[in-house]
């Protein structure tokens, strides 16, 4: 449930970056969301690599509806990845609003 709310909030969050610079906002909504899952994905596969190989016995009572520490600490690593690839389109962002040449500059010179 929690991971729900992380997805919507993930979602608005980089679509208000996306109509901050003009971009389509949808796309990087999904974006957001690709990123939590895969992150989460990879670490759910990592762990559970890790736990068959040192103790393939603890694999028989894992129990997928409850919280523990590893669903807290994969939620973490994933919105910190998240919040990562915000900061970087963030950055690609404005570099391509510096260098874009604003609307004045390109009417100079000519006639109307």
């Amino acid at each position: 449930m929690l991971s729900i709310f992380i997805l919507i909030g993930a979602y608005r969050y980089y679509a208000q970056l996306a109509e901050r610079f003009g971009k389509t906002k949808w796309h990087y909504g999904l974006l957001a969301i690709g990123v939590y899952l895969g992150t989460q994905l990879f670490f759910g596969f990592s762990y559970g690599i890790y736990k068959g190989i040192m103790d393939p016995a603890s694999l028989d009572g894992v129990d997928y509806t409850g919280y523990s520490l590893v669903n807290m600490i994969s939620w973490i690593i994933s919105i910190a990845a998240v919040y990562g690839v915000y900061k970087l389109l963030e950055r690609k962002f404005v570099r391509e609003h510096v260098n874009k040449p604003s609307l004045e500059i390109e009417k100079i010179g000519d006639q109307d």
